[in-house]
């Protein structure tokens, strides 16, 4: 097996929020040949989600930026309609919905009851530390920050934050996934407000 097969035994990823951020992860995972589901709570996004990346893949395909037939790519990726079918045999969890502390925090909570005891959720937050979403619950040691540049798919760097809760083995799962499919991870060690990179952002702007 690959090293991607291995990480994921072959069970999907749910994508869970299907905006820009959630499109663009799900390209990144699709890309990498991992099956995709897609779930989002408003169902008008979840139906738009899918012509949405493939007009993303039509452009990265025009662009010689991906090799493989965009349709190819495409047909990992599935709608769920549902929380519990999104992540239903999945073994990552890449929540990239509205961001506000009681949207993602009322979404841990329910993903602590549907999660195997191995299921592992990455936050795609800008900004919002995880000891605000995801202490206190069974899957607390296995969430964590995984923080893009959107789009992810065109800017290949991603922020791994671990909570107070967030256990060494679960940091060094994300980082090896982040690896193989072809993400440049940065380690931040401790919460910070705003991370790094948006620090980073706020000084280049300021300057700018």
């Amino acid at each position: 097996m690959t090293g991607i097969e291995e990480l994921s035994g072959g069970r999907p990823v749910a994508i869970v929020g299907a905006g820009l951020v959630g499109s663009g992860w799900a390209i990144v995972y699709a890309r990498a040949g991992l099956r995709v589901k897609v779930f989002d709570r408003d169902p008008k996004i979840t139906r738009k989600a899918l012509p949405l990346i493939s007009g993303q893949l039509a452009r990265l395909h025009a662009h010689g930026l991906v090799a493989e037939a965009p349709a190819a790519i495409l047909a990992r990726i599935t709608p769920a309609a549902t929380l519990a079918e999104a992540v239903e045999g999945a073994f990552y969890v890449q929540e990239s919905v509205l961001e506000r502390v009681e949207v993602k925090r009322q979404l841990m909570i329910e993903l602590d009851a549907l999660a195997g005891p191995d299921l592992v959720v990455g936050s795609s937050t800008s900004g919002i530390p995880g000891s605000a979403i995801a202490l206190e619950l069974g899957l607390s040691p296995r969430v964590l920050i995984v923080h893009p540049v959107n789009p992810p798919y065109l800017v290949p760097v991603v922020e791994l934050v671990p909570s107070p809760a967030t256990t060494p083995a679960t940091v060094a799962f994300a980082d090896a996934l982040m690896q193989a499919v072809g993400q440049t991870v940065v380690h931040v060690r401790k919460e910070v407000e705003g991370f790094v990179l948006n620090r980073l952002q706020a000084v280049l702007l300021r300057e700018a």
